[in-house]
């Protein structure tokens, strides 16, 4: 917990020490003891590396520090500059092209790269960096061990072969994501959020004129925005192939500056690249060598720093850019910035992390009807609208979309110009809110695993911001409604945004992978302009009890018949023995192991009923049912739990299955029951005024005076273990 003096734990100035490693005391130690720091939670070892290692041992990999490497070493030569920053042996260029754009922001710069670094003043071998990481910064610790081959930098570097930062930023984000080779392919997006904490988004250039696109990027530059942009390959093998204008497809360009040269008949528009590989240049019009050059006054040369020289970066007219590239890739801390003439704005940001889960809370996309529903679910409320109107143009008004977006995207399809034409007319002054959907830790070593992401907004009439937390949609919400927005096609990439307009009212907002049963771990985050009011929280259900059916005159008999003679549930229903002894178990037997003839009945009528329920959501008859039914099965025996409970209640009664049998079903209900009772038998009506879970507590024995938020989370323990008081 942060004091009144200090910054909030996560942000800039106070960011979470990755690895509880801390730089002032580690690099003050090494400065004590005279030892360069070596660090041994990213050690200089293959696995560092992330890749297969070459067996040939002329291309062994060693590991140096920067004066092994230069004898002029320095950690910044002047000043930073995108020049500063050369592609290696990785192709990371999604990586190091969000790296250029950064250094033409000094104030952006220093939150990731902190000043007073050197590799003479103070130097013990340590440095640090901070990046975003959904929601919170994040300082990362290195040593400034380098992989090296045959004498050079293995991965990136500097065209001046003495600067040595950029090489220790790109080495602290591979240790931050797992390895070098889990920088392998990516989109520059990512990058840029985690160098700003910003939001990014894709731009189609055949969606403006090249005027208005350059007075949009323009515009975006000036306000400290990240750009980038690429040439769409149209297939795996397209991607690294030159143009014959000396650009590559696929591959990652900083857009760094805007500037404009006036001719007394004409007005030239110009962008300035970079390609992050330090080489190969465009060679077309406004290129370094381009004859257009030599009608230019000199001072304006001078002022636009043009530079005849092989360094990846050159000046392309805004016409051939849109002519020649696909997509610019924004990114902004505020999303104003995205706006050329938009009136800046306060924006409030409410974040949320969650996870889907195996056969609980992965539903899937709407495709699959009856476990859309389940998918984590939150609340938007948007009670006033914008006071100023604005007229950016990348805004959509809500609506309710189309089967195909329920789709996972088609790389090769561009958006309808036409559709895009048609929502324009409707917009009208409404709130003005940003969603935006990201999937974590889904680098793995040398590979993108990326899961197919999306997320839909519901609107909610019949619901008022008082009584919607105790609210959860079901199956027949989704059956009968559509959508009022979305996020598109489901992609996968990490992030998926929508910028909207939408009424002021009641929404649901609900995140999905395409194919249900998918785990993985998510991040939300909202921007509403203030004057909005935004709550934004996961719906959760509490606890009630309904009576079970009485014991039938058929049920009373055959117990009479069979009770001094066998086991009746081991054989009649094929329960483990371990199943049959919670069943008892959870009866008031007084001490003893055996059930009376009265409480046998009463037992077999239970199950008898569970076994009638169960059989309602085993739709193939094979004896189990899916995880997804678990919270339905049940409410319709007369529970209803919380998210986190079904959730938990289903990971420990499936053994890790996809499916639940019968007797898990019966041991899970069973549990809960047991639970319900103690509760009802509790003398204490203090104890009884804290709730259900901290009766759970009592007789779990787990703790003599639980909070509120320390009882609930005892009950998810005691779940999870089994530790009810049997």
């Amino acid at each position: 917990m942060a004091t009144n003096n200090e910054a909030p734990l996560g942000s800039t100035e106070n960011p979470i020490k990755f690895k509880d490693q801390d730089f002032e005391t580690l690099q003050a130690e090494c400065l004590k003891s005279g030892v360069l720091f070596s660090d041994p939670t990213f050690p200089a070892e293959q696995k560092s590396i992330g890749t297969p290692e070459d067996p040939d041992p002329k291309k062994a990999i060693q590991w140096k520090r920067p004066k092994e490497i230069s004898k002029n070493a320095v950690f910044v030569e002047d000043t930073t500059a995108t020049t500063d920053i050369c592609q290696g042996q990785l192709g990371n260029c999604w990586l190091l092209a969000a790296l250029s754009c950064l250094t033409a922001h000094p104030s952006l710069f220093m939150k990731v790269v902190p000043p007073n670094q050197s590799l003479s003043d103070r130097y013990a071998g340590i440095f640090h960096f901070k990046f975003w990481q959904y929601g919170e910064w994040v300082e990362v610790v290195v040593d400034d061990r380098l992989p090296v081959r045959e004498g050079r930098l293995l991965f990136s570097y500097s065209r001046t072969r003495n600067e040595f930062w950029s090489a220790l930023v790109e080495k602290a984000y591979a240790k931050l994501i797992g390895s070098y080779g889990s920088l392998k392919g990516g989109n520059i997006s990512e990058g840029m959020e985690d160098f700003t904490g910003g939001i990014a988004r894709s731009l189609e250039i055949s969606s403006r004129t090249p005027r208005v696109l350059w007075r949009s990027l323009a515009a975006a530059l000036s306000r400290g925005s990240l750009l980038s942009c690429f040439i769409q390959a149209k297939s795996a093998s397209d991607i690294g192939k030159v143009t014959g204008e000396g650009l590559i497809k696929g591959h990652a360009y900083a857009i760094t500056d805007a500037d404009k040269l006036t001719k007394p008949s004409d007005e030239i528009l110009l962008l300035r690249l970079r390609n992050p590989w330090g080489f190969i240049e465009y060679c077309g019009p406004w290129s370094d060598k381009g004859k257009e050059w030599e009608n230019v006054d000199p001072t304006e040369k001078e002022r636009i720093e043009v530079k005849c020289v092989e360094d990846g970066e050159f000046w392309i007219s805004a016409e051939d850019f849109s002519n020649l590239f696909d997509v610019v890739e924004l990114c902004s801390v505020n999303p104003d910035s995205y706006d050329e003439e938009s009136t800046p704005a306060s924006w409030a940001i409410t974040e949320h992390e969650g996870c889907w889960l195996l056969g609980s809370s992965a539903g899937g996309s709407r495709k699959y009807n009856k476990t859309f529903w389940k998918n984590p679910q939150y609340t938007l409320v948007l009670k006033e609208k914008d006071e100023n109107e604005d007229e950016d143009d990348d805004d959509d008004v809500g609506d309710d979309g189309e089967d195909g977006d329920d789709e996972m995207e088609d790389p090769t399809v561009t958006p309808d110009p036409k559709k895009r034409a048609e929502k324009q007319k409707q917009k009208v002054k409404r709130c003005t809110v940003l969603v935006e959907l990201l999937q974590k830790n889904r680098r793995q070593r040398d590979k993108l695993n990326f899961l197919h992401i999306a997320f839909h907004i519901y609107k909610v009439p019949y619901l008022s911001s008082f009584n919607v937390s105790n609210t959860c949609l079901d199956r027949s919400f989704f059956m009968k409604n559509r959508p009022a927005c979305r996020s598109g096609k489901y992609k996968a990439q990490r992030g998926v945004w929508r910028k909207m307009r939408l009424d002021p009212g009641t929404y649901v907002i609900v995140v999905s992978t395409y194919r249900p049963n998918i785990p993985g771990e998510f991040f939300v985050r909202t921007f509403s302009k203030i004057g909005n009011t935004l709550d934004m929280f996961m719906f959760v259900l509490f606890f009630y009890q309904v009576m079970t059916a009485p014991v039938s005159s058929k049920d009373q008999e055959r117990v009479e018949m069979t009770f001094d003679k066998q086991a009746v549930l081991e054989k009649d229903y094929h329960l483990p023995l371990e199943t049959c002894r919670e069943l008892i178990f959870g009866e008031d037997t007084k001490g003893r192991c055996a059930l009376s003839r009265e409480q046998a009945g009463t037992l077999l009528a239970s199950v008898r009923n569970l076994q009638s329920i169960f059989s309602q959501f085993d739709e193939d008859s094979s004896g189990s049912m899916s995880r997804f039914e678990l919270s339905s099965a049940l409410q319709a025996v007369g529970f209803q739990c919380d998210n986190k409970v079904v959730e938990l209640l289903s990971e420990r009664f499936t053994s890790g299955e996809l499916d639940m049998p019968f007797h898990g079903f019966l041991s899970c209900v069973t549990r809960l029951r047991k639970l319900f009772a103690l509760y009802e038998s509790e003398t204490s009506q203090e104890v009884k005024d804290r709730g259900i879970n901290s009766v759970s507590i009592k007789h779990a024995r787990l703790c003599t005076d639980p909070g509120p938020e320390q009882a609930f989370h005892f009950l998810l323990v005691s779940i999870r273990s089994g530790c009810f008081s049997f």
